[in-house]
């Protein structure tokens, strides 16, 4: 069962889902990408299947998204909404069960701005993260991954405009050790197979079972 929250941020509040798990092992943050919101069809059947093995999701919604403007939120906003929502976490939901952030593209990465600044979480998982703009490969978004300690798994598409594979590898493996990439053959960065049958959803699903294998195996 889903339940809408909403989470004080500055003079406003954020709009947030949550889908707690019947036997809850962990808890998972999962933050949207640039274009869609944490009701987008990806998100609810990514977070339907984690809750579904035993980790309960909260999807929260960055203001921009809230406000129905086009363009994301300035990092420095986008990092702070991230430190308010884990705070707000640990507050009222975690009852002592480890946490763990996600993020769709935008939301991972600045997930991983955050936890640079020293948000705590006991894994970082990425769904796609965008380590260079399209065509721009020698623009790389990645230095201020190699000093975190956290766990971090991403999770990527062979065929994603935002992660040339070759350059994925190399940066994956400079990162600390508790690291690991997952490659979704044929997926793009929304993780959609060229005449694949499956739906959205069922594309945001496809996703789940490395995610709780890899949260079992370092976060709890």
């Amino acid at each position: 069962m889903t339940q809408e929250l909403s989470i004080p941020f500055n003079d406003s509040v954020l709009s947030a889902l949550w889908m707690p798990a019947s036997k809850a092992k962990a808890l998972m943050i999962l933050a949207h990408g640039s274009g869609a919101g944490k009701d987008h069809e990806f998100m609810t059947g990514f977070a339907q299947a984690v809750a579904d093995l035993d980790v309960s999701v909260l999807r929260f919604n960055f203001p921009y998204m809230d406000a129905g403007k086009k363009f994301p939120d300035k990092a420095p906003t986008a990092i702070a909404v991230w430190h308010q929502v884990r705070s707000w976490v640990e507050d009222h939901l975690a009852g002592g069960l480890p946490v763990v952030v996600a993020g769709k593209s935008f939301g991972g990465r600045m997930a991983s701005l955050a936890v640079a600044e020293g948000m705590p979480s006991n894994a970082l998982i990425f769904l796609g993260y965008p380590l260079h703009a399209p065509k721009k490969e020698d623009k790389l978004r990645d230095e201020h991954l190699y000093p975190l300690a956290v766990p971090m798994l991403f999770l990527e598409g062979t065929k994603d405009p935002f992660a040339n594979p070759e350059k994925m590898e190399a940066v994956v493996a400079k990162l600390n050790k508790s690291t690991e990439l997952a490659w979704f053959e044929g997926g793009n960065h929304s993780f959609k197979v060229a005449r694949s049958q499956r739906t959205v959803a069922q594309d945001g699903a496809w996703l789940a079972g490395a995610t709780v294998d890899f949260i079992s195996k370092h976060a709890l």
